[in-house]
């Protein structure tokens, strides 16, 4: 039977408290690590940033969620099934994102951060909650291959080849919105200052600890 360790519990724990702690979750949320090709490790159903102690949960991939687990978690299961590449999985509900993704706008690549999401996060355009597998299914579709996949007035959805990466996309994610937002809010037209694939391409890196700094920002102070 697959069994977690305590270090990828700990990790879970870390990244949900993180999540919270940077404003992209509150009351409702929640993120995944793949433990293997059949299984992953979901955070406690509880508001991320009070979580604790308490142990994820241990999900199938491929079968019914297990009781107590939250719906939307059908979302992680499709998106594992769907990418072999990715190890980690973050939903939550960052303002900035959220308030673009009423008018139906994803952030463009307009800085450092923006451009790991080039040219533009697909759209999920339903507001309803994902409680049905055949949904989870089509949304994990629309994500494809991208980084992040933002839901009309309901969140956003970050991946990547860890969980540590997964939470990294999310700052990324809000920060990108946050230019978005003023941009337009500045009255410039939408293609103004977009960066050009020249200029995505020779941004968009993960030398340098991209990754493990924005990491240890979201766990610093043991949390």
């Amino acid at each position: 039977m697959t069994s977690a360790t305590s270090d990828q519990q700990e990790m879970v724990r870390q990244a949900a408290r993180g999540l919270a702690r940077a404003g992209l979750v509150h009351a409702y949320g929640h993120c995944s690590l793949r433990l293997d090709a059949e299984h992953l490790l979901v955070c406690a159903a509880m508001p991320m940033g009070m979580i604790r102690d308490e142990p994820g949960t241990i999900v199938p991939i491929n079968g019914p969620l297990p009781e107590g687990v939250l719906g939307e978690v059908r979302a992680h299961q499709a998106i594992y099934r769907l990418r072999p590449d990715v190890g980690g999985i973050c939903r939550t509900t960052p303002p900035h994102v959220m308030t673009l993704s009423t008018q139906k706008i994803t952030p463009r690549p307009r800085h450092g951060m923006g451009a790991y999401f080039a040219p533009c996060p697909p759209l999920w355009d339903n507001p309803r909650l994902l409680r049905d597998d055949e949904s989870a299914a089509k949304l994990a579709e629309t994500m494809g291959d991208a980084p992040a996949i933002v839901m009309r007035g309901n969140g956003a959805i970050t991946a990547g080849r860890t969980l540590a990466e997964a939470v990294t996309m999310a700052v990324f994610l809000e920060d990108s919105a946050r230019v978005e937002r003023d941009v337009r809010a500045m009255g410039f037209a939408p293609d103004t200052g977009v960066m050009s694939q020249e200029e995505v391409e020779g941004r968009r890196v993960f030398a340098g600890g991209v990754i493990e700094r924005m990491w240890a920002w979201i766990t610093r102070n043991g949390d």
